[in-house]
């Protein structure tokens, strides 16, 4: 029998961090592991989208429905029934269980436990979030291992962490072929009628929370429209945000011209009829996004944050900016739809996914950490 790891998440959507999440758990059965991905929500909630999306890969999957905020009692919980299944290992993906996980001392959960840190966001001080992120960097000490998805991140975390010799950097992987198969789907009418009536669409993907600069985005886009009259933007996800974007846009004129159709299953056929990704992001760690985008060979221009420009080779593989103010970011935007360049990224960055961000690699260096720290507690 293999090593039983139960990986825990609380999940908003299906983006990175759950993108990730599944390839990892299909290379792990294909290495005859045995996980099992738990999935946290609020009581009211029927089916998270990373539980549908898991169903229909046929990977094993819990619904775990618990009051939200710090629920010890239920975290204990969690760990018993961990326990009692015999699970080896827990892996958390996100500071929710990085604390529900981490505030348990060692001797009393028992299991060893390991953290991926998908990103690194840095709240306002004093508010609620900020209290998280403060208890987070107690939780995660106790934590056997902790996991980096690029080593831009390491200038992120606090300097003790970055010192720990329980750090390691994996970065993220893909399952190409299940991408490119799934680029070929059809998307939902409202979209496809949307890129039926313009010229070129812009994407942006991702939660709509402050740290993605969609707000930025939106406010660039008003300039290239300019430029580009039959342009449209399609904003991707769901989040805080969404009302203020909303607004935006119509303050902006924009709302014909920008659509919000919240969270989509067909992320890679929207990538594939794209003429251009835009990540304005004020902090990341490995976008999957970014991954997946280069693996469909869809141009991309990002912000020089985290693990982007390397993953793009410092500008090998799509256009990176120093700075999203919309002025200059509009400019970005302008100088790629009119290059002649973008083929010869793409080309370039489809090669570097296939060599350095395979789903099997990823899994291979997760598979040397799990022994590791199992070794080392047994």
């Amino acid at each position: 029998m293999g090593l039983k790891v139960l990986h825990l998440i609380d999940s908003g959507g299906l983006y990175g961090a759950e993108k990730m999440l599944l390839n990892l758990v299909q290379e792990q059965l294909n290495q005859g592991l045995e996980p099992m991905i738990l999935s946290a929500g609020e009581p009211h909630i029927e089916e998270k989208p990373i539980e549908s999306e898991a169903k229909r890969l046929g990977l094993p999957v819990i619904a775990w429905r618990m009051t939200p905020g710090l629920n010890l009692k239920e975290a204990w919980r969690i760990i018993r029934w961990a326990k009692e299944k015999n699970y080896q290992l827990l892996h958390s993906h996100g500071f929710k269980f990085n604390v529900l996980v981490g505030l348990f001392p060692r001797f009393l959960r028992k299991i060893p436990s390991i953290a991926t840190l998908h990103g690194y966001v840095h709240a306002k001080r004093f508010t609620k979030m900020w209290i998280y992120e403060c208890i987070d960097r107690i939780a995660i000490y106790r934590m056997d291992g902790v996991v980096l998805v690029g080593e831009a991140m390491k200038g992120e975390v606090p300097k003790r962490l970055r010192a720990s010799p329980n750090i390691r950097v994996i970065p993220n992987g893909l399952n190409i072929a299940e991408l490119k198969k799934r680029s070929t789907n059809e998307l939902e009418d409202q979209i496809q009628q949307f890129f039926n009536s313009h010229e070129l669409v812009i994407l942006g993907i991702g939660r709509l929370s402050r740290e993605k600069g969609f707000d930025h985005l939106l406010r660039a886009f008003q300039k290239v429209k300019n430029e580009f009259p039959g342009a449209g933007l399609i904003l991707v996800g769901e989040g805080k945000q969404r009302g203020a974007l909303d607004s935006l846009a119509e303050e902006l004129g924009l709302s014909e011209a920008v659509l919000m159709p919240g969270y989509c299953s067909n992320v890679p056929v929207l990538l594939k009829q794209a003429r251009l990704l835009v990540m304005p992001s004020l902090t990341e760690g490995l976008p999957i996004t970014l991954l997946e985008a280069m693996a469909i060979e869809t141009p991309v221009l990002v912000s020089a944050v985290g693990e982007m420009p390397k993953v793009l080779g410092y500008g090998e593989g799509g256009h990176i900016t120093q700075s999203i103010e919309p002025a200059e970011l509009a400019d970005a935007m302008i100088a790629q739809l009119q290059s002649s360049g973008p083929r010869k990224k793409t080309e370039w960055a489809v090669q570097a996914v296939v060599r350095d961000y395979s789903a099997e690699a990823m899994a291979n260096n997760y598979l040397s950490l799990y022994n590791t720290v199992v070794g080392q507690k047994a």
